[in-house]
């Protein structure tokens, strides 16, 4: 006898556990969420409050799931502590999606040095914290997904964004490690390395090639969790642009403006 219409469905959703949000208040992360609920809870976090809970509101109506708001800033390590203290309750399996981040324009930064500390600490020291603190709790789980927003900017130093990128360059190192740690308790560790993204963030630099809708970068992403690669380029044919840029000799590539 088959299973009755929608058994499937539920089936997933009543395995796929919960959704750990990190940065959630961007449109990406908002896409992702809204993508994640179709079978999972989901945990929101971020700084912005009052913007979470408009969001989590929404979610539980349109997904029926469970939403959770809990505070969190990337330069607050008070806040990562808490945050894993209030997950270490919830049962597995436990995801986690990265999606925090700061991107100031490379002249303003080169204007105030402490912008450009505080931007590879919000880019790379705060995705190391919170991953550092969560690594036990999903250690323990033996199962659930990791997922981090690294960049494009990250696989080559460029004259135009060279501070943001050499945080991205260290969060894709850091996360091979914590791959190969979390490997061996059955975790998957999943490097996005996105290109430009129609958001915000990106906005005054005008129309962009290949620019990405959040809701289709989230569908993208999401189908990577359920794949085999342990790092991804959203659109595809990012791969091959970086891998052209990263062949051109240092001698002639500083000479360029890009």
């Amino acid at each position: 006898m088959g299973r009755a219409p929608g058994a499937r469905e539920a089936m997933r959703a009543a395995t796929e556990g919960t959704w750990v949000i990190l940065g959630a208040s961007s449109p990406v992360a908002r896409a992702f969420a809204r993508e994640a609920g179709c079978g999972a809870d989901l945990v929101l976090c971020g700084r912005d409050l009052d913007d979470l809970g408009r969001t989590a509101a929404d979610l539980r109506v349109r997904r029926g799931r469970r939403v959770d708001v809990v505070p969190f800033d990337a330069l607050d390590e008070a806040s990562h502590k808490a945050l894993a203290a209030h997950l270490e309750a919830m049962p597995a399996p436990l995801s986690v999606f990265l999606a925090f981040g700061s991107m100031p324009e490379q002249a303003e930064m080169d204007a105030d040095p402490a912008l450009a500390v505080k931007t590879i600490q919000a880019n790379y020291g705060g995705a190391v914290s919170i991953l550092q603190h969560l690594a036990p709790i999903l250690e323990r789980h033996g199962t659930g997904t990791v997922v981090a927003l690294g960049s494009v900017a990250g696989d080559r130093g460029r004259l135009k964004n060279y501070v943001y990128g050499s945080a991205k360059a260290g969060l894709h190192a850091y996360l091979q490690g914590y791959r190969a740690r979390m490997f061996r308790k059955g975790v998957k560790v999943l490097t996005v390395k996105p290109g430009f993204l129609d958001t915000g963030m990106t906005w005054s630099a005008g129309p962009l090639p290949m620019a990405m809708a959040p809701d289709a970068f989230a569908k993208a992403v999401m189908k990577a969790v359920r794949g085999k690669a342990e790092v991804v380029y959203v659109p595809w044919p990012w791969r091959w642009i970086m891998t052209i840029i990263r062949s051109v000799p240092e001698a002639l590539f500083k000479k360029t403006n890009i």
